[in-house]
């Protein structure tokens, strides 16, 4: 039987000896990366009136840790959440202690030492069970749970150093007006954008006309708009449909092949505000599709506009100001960690609008590897090319002044 190998660290091998004349940015900042809710996270903030309901850990039957979320009907398995290191061999869905987790995943002290480990200067941060949220099916549940997560976020996690733990907030978008005000709420709380559900609890999309009062109140307060996989209705074992009940599969064969469909969810999403013309009501607009990887762009970006330019006459969809690529490369940002293809394929892209990250501590995190993984992976990149993607990007984006 043959050996299984570690990809991450047999690529580091591989590349190390070509790799030992590249250099990377001193400060890299990763664009994505994630907290492990404390089991007191929701239960100590949460409205009084949902407290009974708080999201909460679980031991299951295997003697292992889980978020159960009143409502969902799945949990968050904490051995697959907080991964990050382990030998592919070694990872667990289940069977996993919340105490046996990276400190570092809600203790925001421990989470600089991480961060020094793998050379990264500051991190953007994202929840783990907040993910799930974002598909519950009872949108005032999911904004008092969201909001219970904001207070922990703000006041315990990030204020161990807010310049190099950068929050996102999150909404339930249950109606423009609202989510107006979060957004206020969320830049006097020092976070520097919002991570947003893939759908609205609302009747209308967001590429509604309705929502332009929203999208005003982003460029002027300026936070980015961070949407996440496994955030959208379709996605992943935990979907819920409308009605509460269990949604349908959103992909076809063994479950493996569930993970080509995260990328359609962001792909949705990209063409919901480029089609749907919010690109050009709100050319100031900053959108990031957070986790999807970024080599498949430059093909996506080719079938919009071979849609535009060859069908939009019989489609009636009528003439845009720009072509839908050029929405793409200036209005939406593109975070990936180990996909290599991404770097080759920088020229047909925007570089300004890549952005790396290490996902910590998920399982397809990059720690405690990065910088051997990049220096193989950003080899015939120039310094220029490497400072953009690697830290300048995003540190224009959420304003971090180093």
């Amino acid at each position: 039987m043959s050996q299984v190998m570690n990809p991450i660290l047999e690529t580091l091998e591989k590349s190390s000896d070509a790799a030992s004349s590249n250099s990377l940015p001193p400060r890299m900042i990763s664009a994505d990366s994630h907290v492990t809710e404390p089991p007191h996270c929701y239960i100590d903030r949460i409205d009084p009136a949902y407290r009974d309901r708080a999201p909460h850990v679980s031991t299951d039957r295997d003697g292992g840790d889980s978020f159960v979320i009143d409502g969902m009907p799945g949990s968050v398995p904490m051995g697959i959440v907080a991964a990050a290191g382990k030998d592919p061999r070694d990872i667990k869905k289940g069977e996993t202690l919340f105490a046996d987790l990276h400190r570092g995943g809600w203790d925001g002290k421990a989470r600089l030492a991480d961060q020094d480990r793998d050379g990264i200067a500051a991190e953007v941060i994202y929840p783990s069970v907040g993910m799930v949220l974002c598909n519950h099916p009872d949108a005032d549940y999911k904004q008092a749970a969201m909001w219970a997560y904001n207070g922990w976020l703000h006041e315990e996690f990030c204020a161990a150093d807010p310049n190099r733990l950068l929050g996102m907030g999150q909404t339930a978008v249950r109606s423009v007006a609202e989510a107006i005000e979060d957004f206020r709420q969320f830049k006097e709380m020092g976070f520097r954008g919002v991570m947003m559900p893939g759908n609205p609890a609302t009747e209308e999309d967001y590429d509604h006309p309705s929502f332009d009062p929203l999208w005003r109140a982003a460029v002027e307060l300026e936070l980015p708009l961070g949407f996440h996989i496994l955030t959208s209705r379709q996605d992943g074992p935990n979907s819920v449909g409308d009605a509460g009940s269990k949604g349908t599969s959103s992909h076809r064969g063994p479950p493996q092949n569930a993970s080509q469909a995260l990328l359609k969810s962001i792909q949705d999403i990209i063409g919901v505000f480029i089609w749907g013309r919010v690109f050009e009501r709100h050319p100031d607009l900053k959108l990031v599709c957070v986790e999807a990887d970024a080599g498949w762009a430059p093909h996506f970006a080719y079938r919009m506009d071979h849609g535009y330019k060859r069908h939009r006459f019989w489609m009636k969809m009528g003439d845009m100001q720009k072509l839908p690529s050029e929405y793409f490369h200036e209005n939406v940002y593109l975070t990936f960690q180990d996909d290599w293809i991404a770097f080759k394929m920088t020229g047909l892209m925007n570089p300004r609008r890549l952005m790396w990250a290490n996902d910590f501590p998920h399982s397809d995190s990059t720690w405690p590897w990065s910088r051997e993984l990049l220096l193989g992976q950003t080899m015939h990149l120039s310094d220029q090319e490497k400072a953009w993607i690697l830290h300048d990007n995003a540190a224009q984006l959420y304003k971090v002044g180093f």
